[in-house]
């Protein structure tokens, strides 16, 4: 969707749908079954789901062009953490809670962005220039921060001694959280405000760019943004209910739930990063996805270890040891791949590869 002249009709239809759907199925307490109006509701759901997550791309993009970067980026991937949070709680609140919920969602999020979204932003780039420049500078800042907050978070759990099992103690759980915040702001800084320029591609285009949005345009879009952010919550806790059903149906493995949840939850930023590697700013593409990984470890692993704290769950955060692989080849292909400078197709087709390793285990593990 374009960002400049009048706003489009889904932008705000879309929005107000999931508000009345998910207000009429409250109403008339409605709960998904696997039955011919199952099969309808899901579909309704869905198309109203992905609009929605559409609209809120749109404006957030209105409101980054007023703000700059990477200041935009930054708005959008905030919002999502904003709502992979509330729903990781809400599911921790339900009657089939799992402990190890946090721990999947935040390891299939890396793994979708920094495979799936990495790979498919530096495929459609190079087939379209052949090769596109990121700054090395920006990008070595984000992976030194990932890999610490991934290992403290999702894979030393394994190798502590306080407590047996792949757990953290209470005390230890506290300070990681404390250590991964401390973290996470400073990068925050070191991004908007030190070094800000790390973090700006080089080739960005710019042309063809019409006026920013008016006060009056700009104050509608955040208005909407807020009220579609809040739809795709309320609505992603009904989406998973359906995702449940489906999978028990289909004899799917739990980790199954939690991949479709993420890739829902990372669709915004994920339509955002594709468009800018198209318009050769892969620079933004890497920002908003990498920025996304660190945003999920340093802000949703300790709201969820509060939340565990609060209603005396244990927290199950340690890695299996075939996903500790993955997540360790992850981090080396990252480095490999955005250390350079330049990337090309063949970089992103082997992401592609080791995301779908990572798919087919969901399923054969």
């Amino acid at each position: 969707m374009s960002t400049h002249g009048p706003m489009p009709r889904s932008a705000w239809i879309f929005p107000a749908l999931a508000v009345l759907l998910f207000a009429g199925v409250t109403a008339l307490g409605y709960t998904f079954a696997p039955s011919a109006v199952g099969l309808l509701f899901a579909a309704v759901l869905l198309l109203i789901l992905f609009g929605t997550v559409f609209a809120a791309v749109h404006h957030a993009e209105v409101i980054a062009e007023r703000i700059g970067e990477p200041f935009g980026t930054l708005l959008l991937t905030l919002a999502v953490t904003i709502i992979e949070v509330a729903i990781i709680e809400s599911l921790m609140l339900s009657e089939q809670a799992v402990t190890t919920l946090a721990r999947d969602t935040v390891f299939a999020v890396v793994m979708i962005v920094c495979n799936a979204l990495v790979g498919i932003c530096i495929l459609a780039g190079g087939l379209r220039y052949r090769e596109q420049d990121i700054q090395v500078s920006g990008s070595s800042l984000y992976l030194s921060v990932l890999a610490v907050l991934s290992t403290i978070t999702l894979i030393m759990p394994n190798y502590t001694v306080t407590t047996p099992g792949p757990i953290y103690s209470a005390s230890q759980l506290g300070f990681v959280s404390a250590v991964t915040i401390l973290l996470y702001g400073v990068f925050l800084y070191t991004q908007t405000v030190r070094h800000r320029e790390y973090f700006i591609g080089r080739s960005a285009d710019d042309s063809g760019h019409g006026s920013p949005a008016s006060n009056r345009m700009l104050l509608l879009s955040v208005g909407l943004l807020l009220i579609s952010l809040l739809a795709v919550v309320l609505l992603a806790k009904k989406f998973s209910l359906v995702v449940d059903a489906v999978a028990a149906v289909i004899g799917a493995p739990p980790a199954f739930a939690g991949v479709v949840v993420a890739v829902l939850i990372l669709l915004p930023e994920g339509v955002a990063a594709v468009g800018a590697a198209r318009k050769d700013n892969l620079q933004k593409s890497i920002n908003l996805a990498l920025g996304s990984s660190l945003a999920t470890i340093g802000l949703t692993v300790p709201a969820v270890a509060v939340a565990a704290y609060a209603l005396d769950m244990q927290l199950v955060l340690g890695l299996s040891a075939q996903d500790t692989v993955l997540l360790v080849l992850t981090l080396i292909l990252c480095m490999l791949t955005l250390g350079g400078g330049r990337t090309n197709i063949l970089f992103g087709l082997v992401h592609l590869v080791v995301f779908a390793v990572f798919l087919f285990l969901v399923f054969v593990p």
